[in-house]
């Protein structure tokens, strides 16, 4: 009988196996993520938008699409939410008129104070089936899968 060129014992079957494994344990820890956000009525977008600055301060709004990875699109609609509900400011760059920075309000700076730590509980709870030295280990790994990824995508290395 002929194996199929990705039964269990093919060479890249096992590469298959580890982006299927890493889909599924995203999208298990990604649920605990978006239960938590949803309890504080925000969306995801609109929670990653105030991390990111309570996190890193103000950035212009081409930074915070890139660290949070969603479509420009997307960032234009919940910033303009944000800044309707008073949680977020523009203010045009002094350096480069082209360019428009975000910040937190007070407001926006009190809420995410009070929503991030139990956000944090609940993703170490989302994670913890893995001990720390294992998590450590995970980061490190995924973190080379990832520009690895990237590198192969921008043409910058070939597959074996």
């Amino acid at each position: 009988m002929r194996r199929s060129p990705t039964a269990p014992t093919s060479p890249g079957a096992t590469a298959l196996k580890l982006w299927i494994v890493l889909a599924r344990a995203f999208d298990a820890v990604d649920r605990h993520s978006r239960a938590s956000i949803a309890r504080f009525g925000l969306g995801t977008t609109e929670f990653g938008v105030l991390e990111v600055l309570y996190h890193k301060g103000e950035l212009p709004v081409c930074e915070v699409q890139r660290r949070i990875l969603v479509e420009s699109s997307s960032t234009t609609y919940v910033v303009d939410k944000l800044c309707e509900r008073g949680l977020v400011r523009r203010r045009p760059s002094s350096a480069d008129r082209r360019v428009t920075l975000l910040a937190l309000t007070p407001a926006g700076r009190r809420l995410i104070q009070q929503i991030f730590p139990p956000h944090a509980v609940a993703m170490r709870r989302a994670v913890g089936a893995l001990p720390p030295r294992e998590q450590g280990q995970a980061v490190r790994l995924l973190r080379a899968l990832g520009k690895g990824a990237t590198q192969r995508l921008q043409g910058k290395t070939q597959l074996p």
